[in-house]
């Protein structure tokens, strides 16, 4: 950071994915909280222009509070190290890795984590057969927030129909029933346990429309579930190479034990409103939304 008194930052929003939406309400709860610890903010909304603005603005940080493709698959995260402008979560390698599901889940392999099987297969192959004993689930394998997400249960007797916006690559991956849980790292700790409830699948809707989950934090599962959440998040977050804050969400199957404990993703930018899930693990660990978003640009580089 410069010497400025007010360190200026430049909080990255809304942006062309298909999490636009999401990305405008996380940038604009950051950038309230960062006016309220004494920073100088300014908001941009990420589209073309986005290198002349950034180069207009010449902030001391930038707060990447983009979610979904060009925003946390390393694209973005290039441009800023090319501009030799810190900023916050994850780099170029890390966020790109944990963008594309499958290799993701190559990395957890590797690591000695665990994972259900899973394949890429073309949308019109999927759309023919059954390329995977049902149950199963369907879905791209570079986007976030349960985009287009389509769930084969036992006894389906056609392959689930793909609509025209599923890209031509999807990843199709064994059903794991069971327990929603999801861990926050930040830095090098990893937080809390949440169990999130829903009436349904973990869709779009359940994460981000009024009531479409209950979140119990922390968890109310054994303790050696709850360490083991731990435990994976903080091994995922080094294995991919995360920086900042990352939030690694699980599967469990209380039927198995710990054998029934799977890691779904890492979110490399996971949403940021004082109700979202990793503000909210922060907050029972005793820091609020204000002193997470000053540790964010505290701790942002480049280089990451």
């Amino acid at each position: 950071m410069s010497s400025r008194t007010s360190p200026k930052v430049a909080v990255l929003l809304g942006g062309p994915s298909s999490e636009r939406e999401v990305s405008l309400s996380s940038g604009r709860e950051c950038a309230a909280a960062l006016r309220d610890q004494g920073f100088q903010v300014v908001e941009l909304d990420a589209g073309d222009d986005l290198p002349a603005r950034l180069a207009a603005e010449a902030p001391d940080v930038v707060f990447n509070a983009l979610h979904g493709r060009w925003g946390e698959d390393g694209c973005v995260q290039g441009l800023l190290e090319w501009l030799r402008l810190p900023y916050t979560h994850s780099g170029v390698l890390a966020s790109a890795l944990a963008m594309d599901k499958e290799r993701t889940k190559q990395v957890y392999r590797e690591a000695g984590l665990p994972v259900v099987p899973s394949l890429l297969a073309l949308r019109d192959e999927v759309r023919r057969r059954h390329v995977m004993a049902p149950p199963y689930v369907v879905k791209p394998y570079n986007e976030g927030s349960s985009v287009g997400v389509y769930l084969v249960m036992d006894g389906a007797n056609t392959p689930p129909q793909l609509s025209e916006d599923m890209p031509e690559t999807v990843m199709v991956e064994a059903y794991a029933p069971g327990r929603e849980l999801t861990t926050t790292v930040m830095g090098d700790r990893a937080l809390t346990v949440t169990d999130i409830l829903t009436d349904g699948w973990y869709d779009y809707d359940a994460k981000y429309k009024a009531g479409g989950s209950r979140h119990v934090l922390p968890a109310e599962v054994p303790a050696e579930i709850f360490d083991a959440c731990l435990d994976y998040a903080l091994r995922a977050h080094r294995a991919l190479g995360c920086r900042g804050l990352s939030r690694t969400d699980f599967r469990w199957d209380e039927a198995q034990g710990l054998a029934g404990l799977v890691l779904l993703e890492t979110n490399t930018q996971p949403g940021m409103t004082p109700t979202s899930l990793a503000p909210e693990q922060a907050l029972a660990c005793g820091m609020s939304f204000g002193e997470v978003c000053r540790w964010m640009v505290e701790d942002a580089s480049c280089n990451r």
